[in-house]
């Protein structure tokens, strides 16, 4: 039937073309975004999937973060621990020198002096041994804690050491002093267990410092894994894309000559009256 108030060749070749426009569209915003799920309209059980995912990854930002900083707190105390056994050491041939009963009281007493001067270097140590505003070994903390998940719900707990003058760890006091060969072998003898006591405390420390790293890189480990996975879900195939593309503005292409041959149509029926 010729007739010109309804063209349904136009108005297929139209739904096409519409069709095709809609592809068009979705495979460059695919191209320009490089995601094939961009938003909850695109897939909304993959997006809420990759979402979820994003948080945990933005989450070991943090815990990262707070593993950094428990590690550099701990590796302060470490260095104030490793500074006070150095100092310990020399305090012992300091009062070793001193034990000897031959040496003169002039001599004694000039070792008492750098004893001295050693013992408040031991002092300051412990004083200054802070990162952060917090100190691991002057007994103001217990411990410190870092976060080890992305949910927040546990973390590694490092114990702290008092590894100040007079205390259960350095047992030598914040007095300490020789005046006689004698006083001074009594203080070899007490720097002698301070030391063993101090390789206890640095060898905790250290395990912790450990762990702490050890826990960084499973982490990092773990948000690369997710990286990968949201990937795997949401990233476009560029490559698929552009073949998809190149398809999609030929078939463009063809139909819109199809809707100009389809709108040529009614034309046809000028010549019945001619």
């Amino acid at each position: 039937m010729a007739t010109i108030n309804t063209n349904a060749g136009a108005m297929v070749a139209l739904q096409s073309l519409n069709r095709t426009n809609r592809d068009l569209e979705t495979v460059q915003a695919r191209i320009n975004t490089g995601l094939a799920v961009g938003s909850a309209k695109d897939n909304g059980g993959v997006y809420a999937i990759a979402q979820s995912m994003r948080a945990d990854v933005r989450s070991y930002v943090a815990v990262a973060q707070s593993l950094d900083l428990s590690a550099s707190t701990v590796d302060v105390a470490l260095a104030g621990g490793e500074a006070i056994s150095d100092t310990l050491v020399e305090m012992k041939e300091k009062a070793l020198a001193a034990s000897d009963t031959s040496l003169d009281q002039a001599s004694r007493d000039a070792l008492n002096e750098d004893f001295k001067a050693l013992r408040d270097q031991v002092g300051k140590i412990v004083e200054t041994a802070e990162f952060n505003g917090t100190n691991l070994i002057d007994g103001s903390k217990s411990q410190i804690a870092a976060l080890a998940s992305a949910s927040g719900s546990s973390s590694i707990t490092i114990a702290a050491e008092d590894l100040s003058l007079g205390g259960a760890v350095v047992t030598l006091s914040a007095t300490a002093s020789f005046a006689s060969a004698g006083e001074a072998s009594t203080l070899v003898a007490t720097i002698e267990t301070s030391l063993n006591n101090l390789n206890g405390s640095l060898a905790r420390l250290g395990t912790g410092s450990k762990s702490l790293g050890v826990h960084k890189a499973f982490i990092g480990k773990l948000s690369d894994a997710l990286e990968t996975g949201i990937g795997n879900l949401v990233d476009a195939d560029l490559a698929k894309e552009s073949a998809h593309l190149q398809s999609l503005q030929v078939k463009q292409q063809l139909g819109v000559q199809a809707l100009s041959i389809a709108n040529a149509t009614p034309s046809t029926v000028l010549g019945y009256f001619r």
